[in-house]
């Protein structure tokens, strides 16, 4: 048969175990730095230099541009006189150069070559 201080032990160390558990449930006070755990690598985001290189290429490589007159700061319709048909077409090359897919939206307002490096150049999943 159970004793008495030996069924008191036992409520007591129940008691403590419980505590215990229930301690390490709550969540840390706020004063207390908390550590977070990524699963997946921070975004790697394309050097600006390398993607305005790369777009220039691909720019200088289409049919219907001179590419004596492509520089950084030159706009695809006032510049080379491209029409929409033909920024589409850039556009397109542009996805494939990065591989990526660019928004109907985001491709409407790119009207330069300084605007596709500021997209391209601050897209996670770009290459």
């Amino acid at each position: 048969m159970f004793s008495a201080a030996r069924l008191v032990a036992s409520r007591v160390a129940t008691r403590a175990t419980s505590h215990a558990i229930m301690g390490a449930l709550r969540p840390p006070p706020p004063s207390l730095a908390y550590t977070m755990r990524h699963f997946s690598a921070p975004p790697a985001f394309l050097d600006p230099a390398e993607v305005l290189d790369r777009i220039v290429t691909v720019v200088k490589n289409f049919d219907q541009v001179d590419p004596a007159k492509v520089n950084p700061a030159v706009k695809f319709a006032d510049d080379l006189g491209l029409d929409s048909l033909d920024i589409v077409e850039v556009v397109m090359a542009i996805e494939d150069e990065f591989a990526i897919e660019i928004p109907d939206q985001e491709a409407d307002k790119m009207s330069s070559i300084a605007d596709a490096v500021e997209y391209i150049s601050t897209h996670p999943m770009a290459k």
